[in-house]
């Protein structure tokens, strides 16, 4: 017979321990964040821990289980929760004999902790556990030590070990949002938490995959709740769309409290730049909900320091460096443990007849189990019911076949007791699976209803009483956001909206769609370029196929669809954009009596947001068709064809096709200032186009001359404050500068940047080529200590705004390396070249004459590390693309002539070089005159050339000339003249311009 202990409480009994400790932690999963930060304490402190995980087996006796935690050496302690506890599956009678059999006496052996404000059963006196909550973390560390008998010596810390210590589970994550409510009725999936705790800590990202309702979702919730504590940010994503996922992630910029616009786009760069630095903070948990599609978002996910956590449907997610972790069924142990924690009162043979129907399916499971549960329906009633249904309910086929007969049940007895709530059902699988921005129903007027619904949308009660009914049974989950939490927004499974959706007649299909479009419509705020009002297009975006708005003739429709893709065009959401219209033009297409303007509005988007992308190609073909279309229904006097003229124009600006493009851009200009006259804002910008394309060709002076009316023009019509008056400023310096009138345009440019930040602010795209602008301006006037700064935070704020990929930060990307090349950092040169190029030959092709000048630049760098015959072969190749793409005449190719002929000079060819220099130096003349910095620049090369066959006297004669020419055009301490002085052979830098 055994002898049992005393119950009587152990604080006194347990000696003080001297010397390192082995301490075993007992915990359950639940409380892993409590083990985590008692073991760094303690490790702190110089003892040894043991993770022990308390998870005894259903029908294992305690007492065996208590007593195998005394095979282990030194203290055991015990954190005492709720999950530890286990009441319900165990009974206090049991927990008593445990504790009397095998913690009394071995008292010496155990210690104790409570991590709830449950009350526990009163023999858990005899471990006198001592109580964590309620305190901060200094008491807590006190009482812990106390409690085990340690001394409590102050210790020191070291930066690095605090910022890396588990954190005071009682404290929560500086940040946290999004996460959906901790789920009171979670059941099981230890060892999948676990695991998903040690992949994270080895990996940093883990995808969680399975089949539909298997509770993926539910599983990451329990995870960000159970370890919540140990991250300072937690932060939850519906990244099932690229729009709601890129918003979602937007939204975290302004909780780090990150320095940023109002653009999403800014401010999701501005989020993954401080998550992959990890600041402010370098512990992190993101979790990506539903992203079935992860190619869509896998340029947005962020890296760095943190973790990733992702659902999905799609285990392909291992391409992109994820750990992959299979969510399967349930065992049956699970399945039995949530049908009876949700039915109490069914025995654990019934639960487990139900589960074994059921598949193990936990969202199923769930459901029907609250259903029996208030329904008073047995379960052998129920079998009987499974058995006989014979409904049409279609299943697709990654779904469980037992959901077929479930669901028929479910409906059937929700139709017949709660009408309002099928209903409501219905209207949310019109919306797009998982997140339901149900409070847009809210919003819509009740008129021309059917009852159920038109009730539904009319009495609070109603609508309150159908989102319970839905909860109570697991069909859909409120979230918050709205107004409140049942009127808000709630999810909706993917499996349920589906089998939902099918189980309509076309009819009543017909009509829910259409009161979910009227839904969408009156919710379109008509604003596209508001940035205020970029929320709400965010959260309709998604449901437009949804609710099949995409063939509908109704003109609100059309202009809703034309809404969201402007928006989409504004908020840089190029991708999405082109997806979508690529859905809707097919439909608009075929629709017959359509109107040819509706088509040619659509066309005019969708040429944008391909632009924007970098498919040039494929907008020029848009657009060329848009024009035709125009000419061949005789409207190319219209104010829509000339906008079509002037797309194609800009498609073929960035194809580098600049003549044609300057024929188009005097057609778009000729025909707006006849039929709107020299004031319009219209003519004023096509008029500016036509200087684009003029500096495009290298006609500098004829861009002058038209910018400065235009600018005049703007500033008499629109105001000096206004923002394209502030764009002709850019361009009106830009053509100054590119003439070599450097000091004229850095004043100008100067004045202009002051206004930009004033007028628009300084993270705003103008204003980043306002200030890069004046950066190249100070370069070229020698003024290089102000203008280094600017280069540098220009190109950080571009890459923040816009991305790496933009057009426009390639162009300061480029700018940037060259400055680094000449006065900085060649290896910082070195990379950024290296990606300009590689972007370029990506973006444009490798004959592009942007391509082309990238590689020029470059090749000057490999001519300043050594690499003579690699800069050399880069050069010839760039001087031979850049003539063939924009002919031996302009600029552009002059200037690569110039990086070439020095480098025939260095590889031991130096007739080849003088030839060259000499029939750049000709050409200059004619193309940009006698007295522009790259003709006398292509003088003192040629001098130097010439020096190199001993042909000293003419190169004596030509280099003073040059000379002297500087000195009279830039001043004789410029430093382009004080460099030709001083025999310093000149080079020329490619410089990308706007299109």
């Amino acid at each position: 017979m055994r002898r049992t202990g005393s119950l009587e409480p152990a604080a006194d009994s347990l000696p003080v321990r001297t010397g390192r400790q082995t301490v075993t932690i007992s915990f359950a999963g639940f409380n892993r964040a409590w083990a985590a930060w008692i073991a760094g304490r303690l490790e702190q402190h110089g003892h040894r821990v043991v993770y022990q995980r308390w998870n005894p087996l259903p029908g294992a006796p305690l007492d065996e289980s208590l007593r195998d935690l005394l095979l282990a050496p030194g203290p055991v302690l015990l954190v005492i929760s709720d999950s530890y506890l286990q009441l319900g599956p165990r009974t206090r009678d049991e927990w008593d004999s445990a504790l009397r059999e095998v913690v009394a006496p071995h008292q010496d052996r155990f210690a104790a902790v409570s991590v709830t404000t449950s009350t526990p059963p009163t023999t858990m006196a005899v471990l006198a556990p001592a109580d964590l909550t309620g305190v901060d973390a200094t008491e807590a560390e006190r009482l812990l030590l106390a409690r085990l008998g340690l001394p409590a010596t102050p210790v020191e810390e070291s930066e690095e070990r605090m910022r890396s210590a588990s954190r005071f589970p009682s404290d929560a994550p500086r940040v946290w949002g999004g996460i959906p409510r901790r789920n009171s009725r979670f059941t099981g999936r230890e060892h999948l938490l676990s695991t998903v705790y040690e992949q994270l800590l080895d990996a940093g990202v883990v995808t969680l995959y399975g089949m539909p309702g298997v509770g993926k979702t539910q599983l990451a919730a329990e995870y960000a709740h159970r370890f919540g504590s140990e991250y300072d940010v937690v932060w939850w994503v519906n990244a099932g769309k690229r729009t709601t996922f890129r918003q979602g992630l937007a939204e975290l910029a302004p909780r780090l409290e990150l320095s940023t616009g109002a653009e999403y786009g800014e401010r999701l760069r501005a989020v993954r730049d401080s998550l992959r630095h990890g600041t402010p903070y370098a512990r992190w948990l993101l979790i990506l909900d539903g992203a079935d599609e992860p190619d869509q978002i896998a340029d947005l996910l962020p890296t760095g320091p943190g973790h990733l956590l992702i659902t999905s449907r799609n285990s392909a997610r291992a391409a992109h460096s994820s750990m992959l972790l299979e969510v399967p069924v349930y065992d049956r142990h699970e399945s039995v443990a949530l049908i009876r924690r949700r039915a109490p009162r069914l025995t654990e043979a019934e639960a487990d007849r139900l589960a074994e129907v059921l598949e193990d399916l936990p969202l199923l499971l769930d459901q029907m189990a609250g259903w029996l549960n208030d329904s008073g329906t047995s379960v052998n009633e129920y079998l009987e019911l499974l058995r006989g249904d014979q409904s049409s309910v279609t299943v697709p086929s990654e779904f469980p076949l037992a959901f077929r007969t479930a669901w028929s049940v479910l409906l059937n007895k929700l139709r017949e007791s709660s009408p309002e709530s099928v209903a409501l059902l219905r209207l949310c699988t019109f919306f797009a699976p998982g997140f339901v921005p149900v409070h847009i129903l809210r919003e819509t007027t009740a008129e021309e209803l059917p009852e159920p619904v038109a009730r539904l949308l009319d009495d609070p009660q109603v609508w309150h009483r159908a989102i319970d009914q839905l909860r109570q049974y697991s069909v859909v989950r409120p979230e918050p956001g709205g107004d409140n939490a049942s009127g808000g927004y709630v999810y909706l499974h993917r499996m349920v909206h589906q089998i939902v959706r099918n189980d309509m007649s076309d009819e009543d299909r017909q009509e829910f769609a259409g009161m979910v479009r009227r839904a969408l419509i009156a919710a379109d705020p008509g604003r596209p370029a508001d940035t205020d009002a970029w929320p709400h297009y965010a959260e309709i975006v998604p449901h437009l196929e949804y609710a099949d708005t995409l063939r509908d003739t109704d003109p609100a429709v059309h202009a809703l669809v034309l809404h969201c893709l402007r928006f989409l065009y504004l908020s840089g959401e190029y991708g999405a954009g082109v997806r979508l219209a690529e859905q809707v033009l097919p439909a608009w297409q075929d629709r017959p009596g359509r109107p040819d303007d509706l088509l040619w509005e659509l066309g005019h988007h969708y040429a944008n947001l391909l632009r924007a992308c970098g498919e040039y190609r494929h907008s020029e073909a848009v657009s060329r068709a848009a024009v035709e279309q125009y000419r061949a229904a005789g409207g190319s006097r219209s104010t829509g064809y000339l906008r079509a003229v002037g797309g194609l124009a800009a498609d073929l600006r960035a194809l580098a096709r600049y003549d044609e493009a300057l024929s188009l851009s005097r057609e778009a200009y000729d025909g707006y200032r006849r039929q709107l006259g020299e004031a319009s804002p219209r003519s004023l910008a096509a008029r500016n186009n036509l200087a684009v394309s003029l500096r495009l060709l290298g006609r500098y002076q004829d861009a002058l001359e038209v910018d400065r009316r235009t600018l005049d023009d703007r500033r008499r019509f629109l105001g000096a404050g206004d923002v394209w008056t502030l764009y002709s400023e850019i361009f009106r310096a830009t053509d100054l500068r590119l003439l070599g009138r450097y000091a004229e345009a850095a004043s100008l440019q100067e004045r202009s940047v002051r206004e930009h930040r004033k007028v628009v602010g300084a993270h705003h795209p103008q204003t980043l080529r306002a200030e890069h602008n004046l950066a190249l301006c100070l370069y070229r006037s020698g003024s290089r200590d102000r203008a280094a700064p600017l280069f540098g935070r220009a190109l950080e704020r571009c890459e923040r705004v816009l991305g790496e990929t933009d057009p426009l930060t390639l162009i300061l990307a480029a700018s940037r390396s060259c400055f680094a090349r000449a006065y900085g950092d060649i290896d910082e040169a070195r990379e950024l070249s290296e990606s300009v190029i590689t972007r370029y030959e990506q973006l444009l092709g490798p004959t592009h004459p942007y391509t082309a000048g990238a590689r020029t630049n470059h090749a000057l760098i490999l001519r300043g590390v050594g690499e003579r015959q690699q800069a050399y072969a880069l050069a010839e190749q760039s001087l031979t693309d850049m003539s063939r793409a924009v002919g031996p005449d302009h600029p552009w190719t002059l200037g690569c002539a110039i990086n070439a002929s020095a480098l025939r000079d260095l590889v031991g060819d130096p007739e080849s070089a003088v030839a060259l220099s000499r029939d750049t130096a000709a050409r200059a003349t004619v193309s940009v005159g006698a007295t522009h910095p790259l003709t006398l620049s292509a003088r003192v090369a040629l001098a130097a050339d010439l020096r190199v066959l001993r042909e000293r006297r003419e190169a004596d004669a030509v280099e003073a000339e040059a000379v002297q020419a500087l000195a009279m055009t830039l001043g004789p301490r410029h430093f382009h003249t004080v460099s030709a002085r001083s025999r310093a052979r000149p080079s020329w830098d490619f410089e990308p311009q706007t299109t």
